[in-house]
């Protein structure tokens, strides 16, 4: 299986509902480094796994959808604990969609999957990956 990594990140602001989540329950900012890898089993015609470049701008633009927002007050997310974990998921599917929609390119439909994931810190992280 081959794959290509693109970085960048999305600060934002969210609180918590749940006594599993303690201070975090309070309104509170995150910085997140977000890496999105595509995967394929062959190369395309051009032998790439996906236009890097159309890759890098693609997350950037999901990701300024929701930088600099706080989430709570976001519709799509009224009632909703915005983990690391359904953040990754809810990007990957932002992703998924812009392949399907031939933002990635043409070669881009070729692509079998995408894992996103979300680094809190150098220490902890999360990720989801769904098949195209």
């Amino acid at each position: 299986m081959f794959s290509i990594t693109v970085r960048d990140h999305v600060m934002v602001a969210h609180s918590f509902r749940g006594a599993v989540f303690g201070p975090a329950q309070r309104l509170h900012g995150a910085t997140f480094v977000v890496d999105a890898t595509f995967r394929r089993t062959e190369l395309d015609e051009d032998n790439i796994v996906v236009d890097i470049g159309k890759a890098t701008e693609e997350l950037g633009a999901v990701l300024s959808d929701l930088n600099y927002r706080n989430l709570d007050d976001e519709p799509q997310f009224k009632g909703i604990n915005t983990s690391t974990e359904f953040l990754a998921k809810v990007i990957a599917d932002r992703l998924a969609d812009a392949v399907h929609a031939g933002r990635l390119g043409e070669g881009a439909h070729g692509l079998e999957g995408i894992a996103v994931s979300l680094h809190e810190s150098h220490v902890a992280w999360a990720s989801y990956e769904r098949a195209l």
